[in-house]
């Protein structure tokens, strides 16, 4: 009687310690802060700085391509030194140090200093995402995929909090106290994630197997990713700035806390019509609905295209990127998702850089250059489609993780 009435808690004490939930939700924080915050608070705190600190377009310009450059730093030292994807002390100083540059921001106005700053935050947002996507690929590749989607929710999550943050501190204080509360956050949601702990994963063994031929689909892919890094950094650099110009109400402040909301549930939605639908068309189709997106504003005033262009876009930024990488995992090229990530990490460099010069006479010519590369990109995308290699399944030991990127199924 006793073994009988032992092997359900057995059975729940089991579950428990397999369960996703810890690993999601540490890696979700990991990612909310790296990403949600160290990168993509800039983009409302850019017109705060611009009213009260009285930056430039073009210094706001440069902080951007500071920060594209660290983050494409970071991924290469990811990338040289593969054994910090797998050390927790890296994970813990990536988050620290992150942390420390959004607090140090307000304490100069140094131009040179915010950009050396700026830089150093890309670079430990990208070590911190690479380190936590890594370990929750390792942690949930036993459980159904859309926890790995919900994980990287957090994104979309750390976007809608700083959003949240920058709009609750303007209406009351500063610019220098929406960076000390974005600070704050970060330093929130370390400690929501400090437990995240990288294992390695070992790789079953296999025969070799003879390489496909898929360059042809590959070049097309990297030709789309790389637009998109260009047309989709311009969106999410001035996306909110020009919003505040030609929409009036809760929609110009508010519109980076809709676009985090909807990127929240994006990743597990796309994964889901991925189990129904081609991957290169599932592309096409998203950056066919970001390119509309991102031209709205640019194309009619008001809070409809406004609050349109903000769902849009948060709805398919990070869709983007799990379309892209998983077919890039499918085509069995060597070090594809290294590939993929420097193609788009140098878009986002080229970006801001391409729409400083568009700027003088407001956002949206920057934004209209920006769908029109997101447009070409859907073109390439839909090269991938013609006789695409569908019977191709992902390599059984992918890569480790890059920047951004994702398993079968991110």
């Amino acid at each position: 009687m006793k073994q009988v009435l032992a092997q359900p808690h057995h059975t729940r004490a089991t579950a428990r310690a397999d369960s996703p939930w810890p690993t999601v939700l540490r890696g979700a924080a990991a990612l909310a802060a790296a990403m949600g915050v160290g990168r993509f608070a800039y983009t409302p705190m850019m017109p705060l700085m611009h009213a009260q600190a009285g930056m430039s377009d073009s210094l706001g310009a440069s902080l951007a391509t500071a920060n594209y450059l660290g983050y494409l730093a970071g991924a290469l030292l990811g990338m040289a030194a593969p054994a910090l994807l797998r050390s927790a002390t890296a994970l813990r100083a990536g988050l620290l140090v992150l942390t420390v540059s959004l607090a140090l921001m307000p304490l100069t106005h140094d131009d040179g200093a915010w950009w050396a700053l700026r830089l150093i935050a890309g670079a430990a947002s990208a070590l911190v995402f690479m380190i936590a996507t890594s370990t929750m690929l390792a942690g949930l590749a036993a459980h159904a995929e859309h926890m790995t989607g919900w994980a990287f929710g957090g994104v979309g999550a750390g976007i809608a909090l700083s959003g949240m943050t920058v709009v609750a501190v303007q209406q009351a204080g500063s610019w220098q106290a929406a960076w000390s509360a974005c600070a704050a956050l970060t330093a929130l949601l370390t400690a929501a994630a400090w437990g995240l702990a990288p294992r390695t994963a070992v790789p079953a063994a296999t025969a070799p197997a003879e390489r496909p031929r898929t360059r042809r689909w590959f070049t097309a892919l990297l030709a789309s990713y790389l637009l998109e890094g260009i047309g989709y950094i311009i969106a999410g650099t001035f996306l909110v700035a020009a919003l505040q110009q030609g929409a009036p109400g809760w929609i110009s402040s508010g519109a980076w806390i809709v676009v985090g909301l909807a990127a929240l549930p994006s990743c597990a939605l796309w994964m889901r019509l991925a189990r129904r639908m081609s991957r290169p068309a599932l592309l096409t189709i998203s950056l066919s609905l970001q390119a509309v997106g991102i031209a709205l504003p640019a194309l009619s005033d008001g809070s409809v295209p406004a609050l349109a262009a903000a769902i849009l876009f948060g709805a398919t930024f990070m869709g983007v990127s799990t379309m892209a990488l998983a077919i890039g995992t499918q085509l069995r090229i060597p070090r594809a998702i290294a590939l993929l990530t420097t193609g788009y990490s140098l878009g986002q460099i080229l970006g801001p850089l391409l729409a400083a010069p568009l700027l003088r006479n407001g956002y949206h010519s920057a934004l209209l250059l920006g769908a029109a590369l997101v447009l070409a990109a859907a073109c390439a995308a839909a090269a991938c489609c013609i006789r695409f290699p569908h019977h191709l399944t992902p390599t059984t030991s992918p890569p480790p993780p890059e920047p951004g990127e994702s398993r079968h199924a991110r």
